[in-house]
């Protein structure tokens, strides 16, 4: 359940709640379709609309988080980059980047950003990555975790922290076994006994 109410699947949520007869979220739902719009608009490069919406949801959210104002912010840049209007990029960097830049964590990303402007085809840049699906997916699903937690909601599906968890505990124990050498016996050796 918490892993369709955090990816905002709220027809299966509406689904599963029918079929398991549990209470239903009311809390988590009302905000679920806001949500996956923001989500939408970040994965498809509306990156302005997103910023819209979340600050409408979630007051004060990217004020309070520089970070993900920034990768926001880049995904506008780099949407204006790929439609080959470089004049208004660079006055959306002009206006709305720079004053990034007076923190160093920024100013390499910054530099990334505008080496994307040195090419005629930016997909075949060194910066290729930064235009991709994958990177919209990553700043998309920062933003969704940043708006549960502005919420009071776990950041996590229970799924995700039982996976964390687990490989937590696999590493311990693998460690454990490497410093103290192989255990007396095996669990072929328990199973012939």
């Amino acid at each position: 359940m918490s892993y369709l109410v955090h990816n905002c699947f709220k027809e299966t949520v509406e689904s599963f709640i029918a079929c398991t007869g549990m209470k239903q979220p009311s809390d988590y739902l009302e905000d679920m379709e806001k949500r996956k719009r923001i989500y939408q608009f970040a994965l498809e490069g509306n990156a302005l609309k997103a910023i819209e919406l979340t600050e409408q949801l979630a007051t004060n959210l990217l004020e309070k988080n520089k970070d993900l104002h920034f990768d926001l912010l880049s995904l506008h840049f780099v949407e204006l980059v790929c439609s080959r209007k470089c004049t208004e990029a660079l006055e959306f960097a002009q206006m709305k980047l720079t004053p990034f830049g007076k923190e160093q964590k920024y100013v390499e990303k910054l530099e990334d950003f505008m080496a994307l402007l040195a090419y005629e085809e930016p997909e075949k840049s060194p910066m290729f990555h930064l235009l991709s699906l994958e990177y919209r997916q990553h700043v998309a699903e920062i933003l969704n975790r940043a708006i549960l937690a502005h919420g009071n909601h776990p950041t996590y599906t229970a799924m995700e922290r039982l996976i964390q968890q687990t490989t937590v505990v696999r590493q311990c124990l693998n460690q454990e076994h490497a410093k103290d050498g192989p255990p007396p016996f095996s669990l072929k050796d328990f199973i012939k006994s």
